[in-house]
């Protein structure tokens, strides 16, 4: 696709940005880069949704229940 330059710079289309709140634009050499920044971390949203297992002490003792062994501090 090719656009024109205008005074305030181009425009991209925004079929090209669906669902993408944020972009970082970078220039290297001749290339210029549009790379979006809004991705979350998949850590962040550990806990979002809990589900109830029937175990009080799950976050206290975490490895307990995922290795199988007692971990001592």
């Amino acid at each position: 696709m090719k656009v024109k330059v205008t005074e305030q710079g181009v425009v991209i289309p925004k079929d090209f940005l669906k669902g993408v709140e944020e972009v970082e634009i970078r220039k290297e050499n001749n290339i210029i880069f549009v790379i979006v920044t809004n991705q979350t971390d998949p850590i962040f949203e550990m806990g979002m949704n809990p589900v109830n297992c029937g175990v009080s002490d799950a976050s206290e003792k975490l490895d307990n229940y995922i290795y199988g062994s007692v971990v001592s501090n």
